[in-house]
This record gives C-alpha cells, sequence and structure tokens, in this order.
C-alpha cells in the first residue's frame, strides 16, 4: 500500500554546511522545501543541489517563520527539521510505516480520522563532543511530523510549538541535533533566545518575580541533574544542565531590566 506523500521542510540561514547530512537523511521525502531567511555562504546553491525548492522569506520569528513553510509545501504531510538535524534510519523508517496506509480518494480529499495529527520525534543532542542520553539532552520529545490540516506551528517568535487539532502520538528512533558548533556559538544562541523570551514575557504583561528567577534555576538543575540522571552524561551533561539553567535565570532578569526601562 502507498503511504502518504510528505514534505521535508527546513527553515535555514547560513546552513550550507549543515544541510547535505540533513536532507540525505531523509532519502525517501515527495518534497524538499527550503525557506531561506537571507544566507550569505552558498546555502541556496547546496540546496538546489540536493534537489531542494527554495523560497526566500525575509525573517518572522521562529513560529511564524516554521508556520509560513509549512504552507508553502506541496504536500499536507509535514516533516518540519531544522537543518542541524537528520533521522536515524530507525526514526526514518517508523515515519514511513506511520504514513502508511493511503487515505481513500488521495491526499486532499479525505483525512483519516485515526491518524494522529502530529508526532513527537525523540531528540538526542550533541554536545561538547558526546551524544547525551540523560537530563535535558534526551529524550528531548519534539514535534516534527505533523498533518498541517490538523496542526501548525504557533506563532511565538522562539520555542515555538505544535498546536494539534487531534490525537499526538510518539515515535521510536532518534533525531539527531547537533545542538552546538562550539560553546561560544551555543552561547551566543542562549544569550539570544534569551532576549526574545523576555520580550514576550513583557508583552504578554508578566511581571518581575524575584522569587522565580532564583528559584526557577534551583528546580531546573534538581529536574535533570538528579532526577532525570544528567549525572551520568558526565562532565557534557553538567555543562549543558548549567547553561539552562542560567537561561532560566537570565529571562527573568532581562524581564526586570526591560521593565525598568518603561519607567
Amino acid at each position: 500500500m502507498k503511504r502518504r506523500p510528505f514534505s521535508l521542510v527546513i527553515i535555514a540561514r547560513n546552513a550550507a554546511a549543515l544541510l547535505p547530512d540533513c536532507i540525505a537523511s531523509v532519502p525517501g521525502a515527495d518534497e524538499v522545501l527550503l525557506v531561506d531567511s537571507g544566507s550569505t555562504d552558498t546555502t541556496v546553491a547546496v540546496a538546489e543541489r540536493l534537489g531542494a525548492r527554495v523560497i526566500h522569506q525575509d525573517w518572522l520569528g521562529y513560529g511564524p517563520q516554521k508556520r509560513f513553510a509549512a504552507l508553502q509545501a506541496r504536500h499536507d504531510w509535514i516533516l518540519s527539521l531544522d537543518a542541524d538535524e537528520r533521522l536515524t534510519p530507525e526514526l526514518r523508517a517508523s515515519i514511513e510505516q506511520t504514513l502508511l496506509p493511503s487515505p481513500p480518494g488521495g491526499e486532499g480529499t479525505t483525512v483519516d480520522g485515526n491518524q494522529p495529527a502530529a508526532y513527537l520525534l525523540p531528540r538526542r543532542n550533541r554536545f561538547m563532543g558526546r551524544w547525551l542520553r540523560h537530563g535535558e539532552g534526551y529524550p528531548d520529545w519534539c514535534a516534527r511530523l505533523f498533518d498541517r490540516r490538523r496542526a501548525n506551528w504557533s506563532l511565538d517568535p522562539v520555542h515555538e510549538k505544535l498546536e494539534a487539532d487531534g490525537p499526538v502520538a510518539r515515535l521510536d528512533g532518534d533525531l539527531l541535533h547537533e545542538s552546538e558548533q562550539g560553546l561560544a556559538d551555543y552561547l551566543d544562541k542562549q544569550n539570544h533566545y534569551t532576549d526574545l523570551q523576555a520580550e514576550r514575557m513583557l508583552a504578554a504583561g508578566k511581571r518581575f518575580s524575584m522569587m522565580k528567577m532564583l528559584t526557577s534555576p534551583v528546580a531546573r538543575f534538581v529536574k535533570f541533574y538528579f532526577l532525570r540522571r544528567g549525572f551520568l552524561d558526565g562532565l557534557p551533561g553538567l555543562v549543558h544542565i548549567a547553561i539552562g539553567c542560567l537561561t532560566s535565570f537570565l529571562k527573568y532578569a532581562k524581564l526586570r531590566e526591560l521593565q525598568a526601562r518603561q519607567h
């Protein structure tokens, strides 16, 4: 039985070095779509050489950019990956199996009520040269496969969520994530993310809380280092969780700074 067709959708900017492994890990995709937000390297040329359809879209924020990209795809089933992610063979086989059988009448004419609207993939993060197996590093469940007729990305500018009108299931096999290209790069990203988080909290009317600023990093450390056994990942696990705790602290500190500027 023929499976449902799906589009591999990637948003990227200056990701020429990462794209080949990402696209090669999904050889069965019925379409590869790259939405580029203004690369100054060879990202577009590499994507086109690998058979991708490329669309330019100025950066809208993570959620809006991914939503825009999903709506440009040719197929309703979307596999949304970042350029630094790739499928293991086990996960690829799980996706292929999940998309069987095709709905009666072909794509776009019938929605199978028994089919989940979206699927979570267990992401394994590589950090400081080590594939993490515990803590925040694994399994980092991420929504990546979905039917855009019943699910799509939220409009959050950072830490976007997949909003599904239907059940969400889990798949077997790992999604491999090259989460950092060196500690300096990783810290730059976290600094940017906390800027966006603080701005979103301010826009939502949330007020600074000294208690949350002090307790959220501690709670995060206890949860992921001890309860989720992050200590088993050695020094990379400790550093990964420590940076996560720092971001919990910084988003509240930055919220306080933004509120002070309003007065």
